[in-house]
């Protein structure tokens, strides 16, 4: 990839201007996209080290603080040091040169172990990047490291063996959504420019929701999903998560360059109009004025409580404010729209775990200690037990593709995608709109993620993007409030259509607020290496014993 005309003038700009020779402690990495740190790169007032090291000064700070990340990158600098050369020597290129990013620790790197935050995984290591890291790093992205996450991805608390509790950095007392809750509280924390995150069934959204971020799950296919530890053939989507919907969009963008990979054949279900499209694009122009939106009623709990009140609140606001913008909000009351209805008829990943995950762990890719299948894995005793996931794993270990509720399942899924398609054709909906959560992000320690409404994005395949509607009023536990997020569903490869619609939503008002807990600056430190972080497992909550399945 090619930089831009106006970056490739900074950057011309820049070669006057020693960079290696700047005075450190000049870039503040607060709330920092992709377009400021070029901005301050190629204009000759930050080197990519001084980058880099003012993201690890706020790991150092915050981190001890909401416990989010698993691990740092140790060539993180040296891989800075080397830009800051080819920036000199005018040899930068990339939509994402010197722009540092976390990873998911499901996404496989060659260059730090990939452990699902699992104890069990703590010594496994891929010898191959995941296709869209390798994407990553050819468009000049710095891995700083991976974040934590819900254990292998099985739940929406982000606690982890390997990884302990992370805390929301809004409340800590809450969770930060999941199961990409690490890469959530580490973007809202602003530890890097964005994150990646994998969504099963809410684990792109769910997190964004709940940290006042942007995300998108693609439409199935458009994004490889190689090289990443799975969980469901037909549910599994890779995706970024930022603080600004510019950044999803150019993040997007790099992974969608992979485009067919053998390796994931979902892949080969990509039209060719979507090859090589420029997702930033499509944040520009249009308007909301007669755009429909459906507005699924049966996605909103109406129970007045301390926990769904200010979702409904936030929600009806952002209703009146997109019709005072021109938008037709048309109600959608089917009862086939009932999340748990969905889940408890539609979901399959209890099907495909097990051979999914067996597949991935006899990879001759991966070396490093570690179990051969997901039943040796569960017969450890290395992970930790959460009470929601004890059929669900029992089960997984057990079923398989070849079971006939399984078939009845697919049927019902596809049941499902004509009966969205038809609401979209007869209501001529250009989206539709609904709360991430019924209510807000869950207490730490809580039984499981509740009201949660991601499953139809997840079974359907249909592209969603998640934006910050709102927030909770404060308290003394969360001092500017919960954050609150909105669901943008769209039909399948309209990722253009519904990030225009999510940008000129966010035109109406910007929602977006840095946490209290860690809108200080911090000094840069003149890093001569990486410093290392051990995540906090002390703090696993005791509901959450390790130990083995009963």
């Amino acid at each position: 990839m090619r930089l831009s005309s106006f970056v490739r003038g900074l950057v011309s700009l820049s070669l006057a201007v020693p960079c290696l020779s700047l005075n450190f402690g000049t870039f503040d990495s607060r709330e920092a996209t992709i377009s400021s740190v070029h901005s301050a790169l190629f204009g000759g007032t930050v080197s990519c080290r001084e980058v880099v090291s003012s993201f690890l000064s706020r790991i150092e700070r915050y981190n001890g603080d909401i416990n989010a990340l698993i691990g740092l990158n140790p060539h993180a600098l040296s891989i800075a040091d080397e830009m800051d050369k080819a920036l000199a020597a005018g040899n930068a290129t990339g939509s994402l040169f010197c722009i540092p990013i976390l990873l998911k620790d499901n996404f496989d790197t060659v260059d730090m172990k990939t452990t699902g935050s699992c104890l069990d995984l703590k010594d496994s290591q891929p010898t191959v990047d995941a296709p869209t890291v390798t994407a990553f790093r050819k468009a000049g992205a710095i891995i700083l490291g991976k974040a934590n996450l819900h254990e292998l991805a099985l739940e929406g608390l982000s606690v982890s063996s390997a990884g302990g509790q992370t805390l929301n950095p809004y409340d800590l007392t809450r969770t930060p959504g999941g199961s990409s809750g690490g890469t959530g509280a580490a973007i809202a924390a602003s530890f890097a420019v964005f994150g990646t995150g994998t969504d099963t069934v809410n684990s792109l959204r769910s997190p964004a929701s709940a940290n006042s971020l942007f995300s998108i799950r693609s439409t199935r296919g458009l994004l490889s999903r190689a090289g990443v530890i799975p969980i469901s053939y037909t549910q599994d989507v890779v995706g970024p998560i930022a603080r600004s919907l510019e950044d999803v969009a150019a993040a997007l963008t790099v992974m969608a360059s992979v485009g067919y990979d053998p390796a994931d054949n979902a892949t080969a279900l990509v039209p060719p109009f979507t090859t090589g499209v420029d997702y930033s694009a499509a944040l520009y122009g249009g308007t909301l004025k007669g755009v429909r939106l459906g507005l699924l009623l049966p996605f909103f709990n109406r129970t007045n409580s301390d926990e769904t009140a200010p979702v409904n609140e936030v929600m009806d606001s952002m209703v009146a404010e997109l019709k005072a913008a021109g938008a037709i909000v048309v109600p959608i009351k089917e009862s086939v729209y009932n999340a748990t209805a969905i889940i408890d008829s539609c979901d399959v990943q209890r099907f495909e775990y097990r051979e999914a995950m067996d597949q991935y762990l006899q990879n001759d890719g991966l070396q490093g200690e570690h179990p051969q299948t997901l039943q040796e894995l569960y017969e450890s005793g290395k992970y930790l037990v959460i009470p929601s996931e004890y059929s669900y794993v029992n089960d997984a270990l057990v079923s398989s593709t070849s079971n006939s509720s399984y078939i009845s399942r697919q049927r019902k899924i596809q049941n499902l995608i004509l009966t969205l398609k038809t609401t979209f054709k007869t209501n001529n909906l250009d989206a539709i709109i609904y709360p991430e959560q019924k209510n807000l992000v869950v207490k730490v320690g809580s039984p499981s993620q509740s009201g949660r409404n991601g499953i139809l994005g997840a079974v359907t395949g249909f592209p969603v993007v998640t934006v910050p509607a709102g927030f909770s009023p404060a308290t003394e536990d969360a001092p500017i409030g919960v954050p609150i997020g909105m669901e943008i569903l769209g039909l399948p490869w309209t990722e253009p259509k519904i990030l225009n619609i999510a940008a000129r939503i966010t035109d109406i008002k910007k929602i977006r607020r840095m946490p209290k807990l860690t809108e200080k600056a911090v000094p840069i430190r003149p890093y001569k290496s990486v410093p290392s972080i051990v995540p906090d497992t002390k703090n696993i909550p005791s509901a959450y014993p390790i130990g083995t399945l009963s």
